[in-house]
């Protein structure tokens, strides 16, 4: 028999009423809840009642008229956060904050704080903004190439975690007596001088209490890779497939081998999107419900969208996606490949393809029970194709609260997945060791 594998890790990424496109429309449907506190705060409960390592928030700076009704008008993620973490005593907090359009003080102040306020639960995810217009809300007229984003990001990274090292952990002496607040030898500025920042420091937080919060990326392409594998701790990926995953998985292990660090600091979670019933012809009837609240004109925009803009209304939803030569693309390239190899290998109509891109948006839609998605996650996990999940309920509350109250204790069952929280922080959660500062180990290293 197999060894079993480590815990499982879980994330729930929260979307509003649900990440299927249509989940609004739902009759289950909260129809208000990407901007409602007291709905977040019960997902939240929800998702640390079942001991999930981490609640994820995604975010962009930019949006349409076609935009996902759950994007349209939404939080910002810092504090809606800061909310949750008042409700929320284990769980981690992750948000998505962009490298193109942030200073790196900026985002290291904020995820210090979000760390000191949470007691050390805070994660950031690193993106690089992938929506063409988001330059027009930052007085730019051109969204930077995708290549220089993701120099601009490495550099970003490296700036944070410098400023986040300021202050060595016992520098605030804090003495009433003899009126000694700080030890200045313990203060430090960052002095960076790099391609794209001029950063002095220090930060005015005191050092976080996880040393620094959790790095998150969620790029899939190639540069995306090298990022996650040199600077990540947790990295998100859409992977519809066990073969894909993989090879991703091999792939991004592989290169944070190449950058000198264990294949163990690095976890791979890639989205999946559960539909759960008693049966499966149960989960199939609300699989086919959301899919039947998917308005074509909707579906073809969201399909047009991750086919670098082509225009598909001339051409029938039932029939084939046509053989063009699509121009490569500056927004997501990783989904870009995905939806066209998933189109070419599964000979999907252009319905078809809208259905389940505007559904899950590449992510791996699962339709079954319970326990055959605790089947499923442990034969990913030991199959080397994942280390654990983010999951993508398609309908909340409900989609979660299924999850939490008849996968979990399978999983539980199975010794996949933790039945109490081992510590207080989220790298206490994923098994990450808590960074020494920087300047502390030039000290050790000068005696």
């Amino acid at each position: 028999m197999a060894q079993a594998p480590k815990h499982l890790k879980i994330g729930v990424f929260l979307a509003g009423t649900g990440h299927h496109v249509a989940s609004w429309r739902h009759p289950h449907a909260q129809t208000n809840g990407s901007m409602n506190l007291a709905y977040f705060q019960q997902l939240a409960k929800t998702a640390e009642r079942g001991k999930l390592d981490m609640l994820f928030l995604a975010d962009s700076l930019s949006i349409s008229p076609d935009s996902h009704p759950n994007v349209l008008a939404r939080f910002e993620p810092f504090t809606l956060l800061t909310a949750l973490a008042a409700v929320t005593s284990k769980i981690g907090l992750a948000a998505t904050a962009s490298t193109t359009y942030s200073e790196p003080f900026h985002i290291a102040r904020q995820f210090a704080s979000l760390d000191h306020l949470s007691n050390g639960r805070a994660a950031w995810n690193v993106v690089t903004s992938s929506i063409e217009s988001t330059a027009l809300n930052f007085s730019g007229e051109k969204h930077p190439e995708h290549s220089l984003r993701y120099q601009r990001a490495e550099e970003f990274v490296e700036v944070v975690k410098g400023l986040w090292d300021s202050w060595e952990d016992d520098a605030l002496i804090r003495h009433q007596e003899s009126g000694v607040f700080f030890d200045p030898a313990k203060l430090h500025e960052l002095q960076h001088h790099g391609e794209f920042f001029s950063v002095r420091g220090p930060l005015n937080v005191a050092r976080p209490p996880q040393g620094h919060p959790v790095i998150i990326q969620a790029g899939s392409s190639e540069p995306g890779q090298h990022l996650a594998a040199r600077t990540a701790e947790v990295i998100f990926t859409a992977q519809n497939n066990l073969p894909d995953a993989q090879a991703f998985y091999q792939s991004v292990k592989t290169k944070v081998v190449s950058y000198g660090r264990s294949p163990d600091e690095v976890s791979i979670m890639p989205g999946i999107f559960p539909i759960l019933g008693d049966t499966e012809e149960a989960a199939e009837a609300k699989f086919q419900e959301l899919q039947e609240l998917i308005l074509p004109s909707v579906g073809l925009k969201i399909l047009s969208s991750y086919l670098g803009g082509f225009d598909l209304t001339p051409y029938p939803l039932d029939g084939p996606l046509p053989d063009i030569d699509i121009p490569e693309t500056n927004a997501v390239k990783s989904r870009f490949e995905l939806v066209l190899n998933l189109a070419r290998r599964e000979k999907l109509t252009i319905r078809q393809l809208y259905q389940y891109i505007a559904g899950s948006r590449g992510h791996h839609i699962f339709v079954g029970t319970p326990a055959q998605l605790a089947s499923k996650m442990e034969e990913w996990v030991l199959q080397g194709g994942c280390d654990g999940f983010n999951l993508m309920p398609p309908l909340l509350p409900e989609g979660l609260d299924v999850f939490v109250d008849q996968v979990v204790p399978l999983l539980q069952q199975h010794g996949l997945f933790r039945t109490e929280y081992e510590g207080n922080t989220l790298r206490e959660h994923l098994g990450l060791q808590r960074p020494a500062n920087r300047y502390m180990s030039q000290q050790n290293v000068s005696i």
